[in-house]
C-alpha cells in the first residue's frame, strides 16, 4: 500500500484551507490500515495532523480531463 499524498503536495484540508504535506507515515499494525500526514496550513500558522480521508488534492485548474478526474477521485 502506497500513500496517496507525498511530501510537498499542495492539498485542501478542513473544507477550504490550503496546506502542504510535510510528513507522511503509515499507521502501526494494531491500527486501521492507512496513512497519517502532517500538513502545514498557512492560515493556521502551524502544522496539524490529518488522516488520509480528511485530505483532498488541490486542483490547479477548473477543468479536468477524464484521466485527471479519475486520479483525483
Amino acid at each position: 500500500m502506497k500513500p496517496k499524498f507525498q511530501f510537498g503536495n499542495v492539498v485542501v484540508v478542513d473544507k477550504n484551507q490550503i496546506g502542504l504535506i510535510v510528513k507522511t507515515w503509515q499507521n502501526s499494525p494494531h491500527q486501521e490500515p492507512g496513512f497519517n500526514y502532517e500538513v502545514y496550513v498557512r492560515s493556521y500558522n502551524g502544522i496539524d495532523e490529518y488522516q488520509e480521508e480528511e485530505i483532498n488534492h488541490f486542483v490547479y485548474s477548473e477543468e479536468l480531463s477524464e484521466d485527471e478526474k479519475e486520479f483525483y477521485e
